[in-house]
């Protein structure tokens, strides 16, 4: 069997054996160690407990349970809800701007969190029931927060970033500025849409009457702050060179537990661990799928899969523009169906020779591939946020939130094309501040 018929019928039986509803760390282990004993017969076994720890090795990846205890530690506060409130009355009389309010509180929470399920159940349990009270549609209501939430994975520090610079051999902390701008850019099309569609249904939207004084609405703000300057600090010490990720994300997360206890008097053992043990809980699914993914890379390879699929791509007399719009068309495609980090750890060590040799940033390619992935997280089958929201206001029916959420999955896809045409957008800021 030829290495491209091999790589096709083990992509075909990867997406049946995931089908299955089977942890994704378990599938891909599943399906890596079939093709290995079933091409290079049993005694291939005696590697791969060595295999998948080898995939576990690098100390980088020490940042991402830390990253993940700062991002728990700050869900589980009432920052998300001093957040909001503190936007809502510097926004709230502007014509739309409650929508505004739940997308910058979005982008902000997610940054400090990394999560984009927590940034939606954090905010949304607020902005939601706010929105509807006042007359905002369901659709733009739940969509906003739905969007809003995807953010986390794209504004630093983010773990799905981290996860491709480990992959991919990157700087880990030159793609955390490269995410800033784009961030950004993101934000402000999600809230012009959301002001836009606002506008247009605002003969149904109250607007509020009630007046804050400049103390009121900087009430919240000393809340705030610290965890702001936490994550500046943070990406400070990585783009400057003080500290290597792994070392600021351990402190970062220890200060945070500090601020959580000092500012909102979350001390008790009992609390502290219920935060250890989710955030426990997801480090090791994260770090499960990055083991098993290192052993079907390893498959891949050992079956002359990736070089041959490599070579035929290359041989390919295409434009490096329709080589990207593929690689978009399979990035989105994956996107529907695994989840972020899965995606990465899979075809990011693939991709990125290819796109390398077709003349573009490797930065600003991990910012695409991360974009592909936030549309992913508001589309089905998966769509995690979608059944986020769902659970928050279950009277809204799945379709009408997936309608308010398809607007702002075509300003991702916009996005993509504008920083393919722009693609200093994404790498202006590292290159200035990194050299």
């Amino acid at each position: 069997m030829s290495p491209l018929a091999a790589g096709l019928l083990m992509a075909l039986t990867t997406i049946v054996v995931l089908a299955t509803g089977i942890p994704v760390a378990f599938g891909l282990g599943i399906v890596a160690m079939g093709f290995l004993v079933w091409f290079e017969g049993f005694y291939s076994l005696s590697f791969i407990g060595e295999l998948f720890f080898s995939g576990l090795s690098d100390f980088t990846l020490v940042s991402i349970p830390m990253f993940i205890a700062m991002g728990a530690a700050v869900a589980s506060s009432p920052a998300g809800a001093d957040l909001y409130g503190a936007l809502e009355r510097w926004l709230t009389r502007i014509p739309g701007g409650l929508a505004i309010s739940n997308i910058g509180a979005c982008s902000i929470f997610a940054a400090l969190s990394g999560s984009s399920p927590a940034t939606c159940a954090a905010i949304g349990r607020m902005g939601i029931p706010e929105m509807r009270k006042r007359g905002y549609p369901d659709e733009l209501a739940t969509g906003s927060i739905a969007a809003g939430g995807t953010l986390g994975i794209l504004i630093p520090p983010s773990v799905t970033m981290i996860v491709y610079g480990i992959s991919t051999g990157t700087s880990i902390g030159r793609l955390f500025m490269a995410g800033v701008l784009p961030g950004i850019m993101l934000t402000l099309m999600f809230i012009a849409w959301s002001v836009y569609y606002a506008k247009r249904h605002g003969a149904s939207i109250q607007q509020i009457t009630q007046h804050f004084t400049l103390r009121e609405k900087l009430e919240r703000a000393p809340r705030v702050l610290p965890f702001l300057l936490l994550v500046l600090g943070i990406l400070y010490v990585l783009y400057g060179g003080v500290a290597t990720p792994s070392e600021a994300a351990g402190v970062g997360a220890m200060l945070c537990f500090v601020l959580v206890a000092v500012i909102y008097r979350i001390w008790q053992p009992r609390k502290l661990w219920a935060i250890v043990k989710s955030s426990t809980r997801e480090s090791v699914m994260i770090m499960m799928i990055i083991g098993a993914a290192a052993l079907f890379s390893y498959t891949l390879s050992s079956l002359f899969i990736t070089q041959s699929v490599a070579e035929w791509i290359a041989a390919l007399e295409v434009s490096r523009w329709v080589l990207l719009a593929a690689v978009n068309l399979f990035l989105l495609v994956a996107g529907f169906f695994l989840p972020p980090v899965a995606v990465i750890v899979m075809t990011a060590p693939i991709l990125l020779p290819i796109i390398t040799q077709a003349g573009f940033d490797p930065y600003w390619f991990a910012v695409v591939l991360t974009v592909n992935m936030e549309i992913g997280l508001i589309t089905p089958p998966v769509g995690l946020n979608l059944y986020v929201i769902n659970g928050i206001v279950p009277d809204v029916p799945l379709p009408r939130i997936l309608n308010g959420a398809l607007p702002y999955a075509l300003i991702m896809a916009l996005a993509i094309v504008i920083l393919s045409f722009f693609p200093q957008i994404a790498t202006w800021l590292p290159d200035l501040l990194m050299g």
